[in-house]
């Protein structure tokens, strides 16, 4: 059981090296068993052969061995065509012609074993002629499906070779290293020069504001604004998230936008009943201290006269 397993690994391992992925068992079994069912029959007629040739030419010794030696060499070359045609995974049609072809050399190689000796090669009846002619049509037959199984073969394996070629070409692209990485996002990033948050770096550290930045702002304390802060964990990486610009943090107030616009108006109006008190006390005072300073001029002026 272990020998026959071993065998049939080795069978298929040979196809696979050779031929390719088989589609059918049978034909791997079959295939391998015509083409050495072939080369032994070449073997036992050439074996034959040499035996009947210790014999005396044309003796009956001669011919009871040598007959039988032509006919199996006759057999061998059409067998062993027909395995490599059965072994190799070509159409249906070509493994028909070349079953044909074997059929008509296997009817002509009975016909040499009629007529050999008697009616051979110039004795009796003579059928040499008729017996070659049918052999050689059988035999054509069986190459023509041969070639034509090998090119459709190898026809099929450059193709395949072409389409992984041609795949590997397609489907290849070049690695990409830890360095070109960073020298691509180096090269995108060239010329820009950003802080935590987003914001855009400058060179100097100070802040600087005109006179009437803050003239129309209020800051009002009490207009109910709530701040929420928590000392946990989850809040201190959201914070942390907001320096960086993934998130900000939310102050929320509960006044509307119609409460702030009208203590905007209140604070307008505000300081401008001050500004007109300022004014009103600037002319209260022109009024009284003008009487007195030309008094006071008066007076000089008499005493300087004395």
């Amino acid at each position: 059981m272990a020998a026959e397993q071993a065998a049939d690994g080795y069978l298929f391992d040979l196809y696979r090296r050779y031929i390719g992925e088989p589609e059918d068992r049978t034909d791997v079994y079959v295939g391998f068993g015509l083409f050495l069912g072939g080369i032994g029959l070449a073997i036992v007629g050439l074996l034959l052969f040499l035996w009947g040739n210790t014999f005396e030419a044309r003796t009956a010794g001669y011919f009871a061995w040598v007959g039988p030696a032509y006919a199996l060499a006759m057999t061998a070359l059409p067998v062993t065509m027909l395995g490599i045609v059965t072994l190799l995974p070509s159409e249906r049609r070509m493994l028909y012609a070349s079953i044909g072809g074997v059929a008509i050399t296997l009817a002509a190689v009975a016909g040499f074993l009629a007529a050999y000796p008697h009616h051979w090669n110039g004795y009796g009846n003579d059928y040499t002629v008729e017996i070659i002619a049918t052999y050689a049509v059988g035999l054509a037959g069986i190459t023509a499906s041969t070639g034509a199984a090998l090119i459709a073969h190898y026809l099929d394996m450059a193709q395949q070779a072409d389409a992984v070629a041609t795949g590997d070409e397609t489907e290849a692209e070049p690695e990409l290293t830890d360095a070109d990485v960073r020298q691509d996002i180096d090269e995108a990033m060239e010329g820009v020069e950003l802080s935590w948050g987003g914001v855009e770096k400058t060179e100097h550290k100070r802040l600087s504001f005109s006179e009437n930045d803050f003239d129309d702002v209020d800051v009002d304390t009490d207009a109910g604004t709530t701040t929420t802060r928590s000392t946990g964990v989850d809040a201190q990486v959201a914070g942390l998230k907001g320096l960086k610009g993934g998130e900000t943090k939310q102050t929320t107030s509960s006044s509307t936008v119609d409460d702030q616009t009208a203590k905007l108006k209140e604070l307008r109006e505000q300081r401008r009943a001050e500004e007109l008190a300022t004014a009103d006390d600037e002319g209260v005072a022109a009024t009284v201290t003008k009487p007195l300073s030309s008094l006071l001029e008066r007076v000089r002026n008499a005493f300087g006269r004395n």
